[in-house]
């Protein structure tokens, strides 16, 4: 078994897509699909179930992936072990985070990571919803998510950085856009923008939830993940939506930003990580968002 075959493999699983996967490794896919059977026929099972339309992993496949992903954090926990003989701390962190939500938390973070040091470096992965982030966790895709509370049962540790209100992001012409501020039932009739009820949201589940303790379940007109994109289809007359107070400098034209009277429901901002994973530079990167990112008081 050869380590471009475990990259490969990496490749495959987290594209769900040769050709993605091929442009990503700059190989053609043909030679990519080779080096996929070598493996197979190495550990004498499928890993994918193809089709000509779609590429999953099969029970073995995800059985594998954390495998194959803790092989390369030991080469990489390797490398960082030649330099920490020297005091310095150099290495790659993965951090997955949501988009718009985490533009109060993440830019301090990895400014200090930066200045405090210069060898580490940040791999960045965005769009990463609470449950994806928790599940690439668990895998060893990722070495720090930025995650809304609570999470499911999960061995991976939590530490709250962040605590902010529920509001209102309306179009500029709603008939409540110019209120200081609203209560949640005068949405009612109104059509939301939230993400798909499937994708593992906490902003979306926190949505139903404070629509429901204000007497209503909300029609969703339409399903986006993404929450910058959420607020540009308010902008756009889409809808309405529940955004947590963190947006509220950062709307679009033709959207505002209103409170919510009622008894708040708050979106709970927080670190994730591995605690078994032994990685020096993970701890260094940590030791910085305690500083840079304390636990709120609630």
């Amino acid at each position: 078994m050869e380590i471009r075959w475990l990259e490969a493999f990496i490749a495959v699983a987290e594209e769900l897509h040769f050709g993605r996967a091929a442009t990503r490794l700059r190989l053609a896919q043909s030679p990519l699909s080779q080096t996929i059977r070598k493996l197979e026929k190495e550990l004498g099972e499928q890993l994918f179930d193809r089709s000509t339309r779609s590429v999953a992993l099969t029970p073995a496949g995800h059985a594998f992936l954390p495998h194959a992903h803790r092989v390369f954090e030991e080469l990489e926990l390797g490398r960082q072990s030649t330099r920490a003989t020297s005091g310095e701390v150099y290495g790659t962190v993965s951090v997955g985070f949501s988009g718009a939500l985490n533009h109060l938390t993440l830019p301090p973070l990895t400014r200090a990571v930066r200045q405090r040091y210069p060898e580490v470096t940040l791999s960045l992965t965005a769009r990463v919803v609470t449950r994806d982030g928790i599940e690439q966790l668990e895998q060893g895709g990722l070495d720090i998510a930025l995650v809304g509370l609570p999470i499911a049962p999960s061995s991976v540790h939590t530490r709250l950085i962040g605590r902010e209100p529920l509001g209102a992001a309306l179009p500029v012409d709603h008939p409540a856009a110019g209120e200081s501020a609203i209560d949640l039932a005068d949405l009612a009739d109104d059509g939301f923008i939230a993400s798909p009820a499937t994708a593992g949201s906490a902003l979306q589940e926190l949505t139903l939830q404070a629509c429901v303790k204000a007497g209503f379940r909300p029609r969703v007109v339409q399903e986006i993940t993404d929450p910058y994109m959420v607020l540009t289809l308010v902008s756009a007359g889409v809808g309405v939506a529940l955004m947590p107070s963190c947006v509220a400098g950062i709307m679009p034209s033709a959207s505002v930003f209103v409170p919510l009277r009622d008894e708040p429901t708050f979106m709970d901002h927080a670190l994730a990580w591995r605690e078994d994973n032994p990685s020096p530079v993970l701890r260094a990167v940590l030791e910085v968002a305690e500083e840079v990112l304390p636990t709120p008081e609630t």
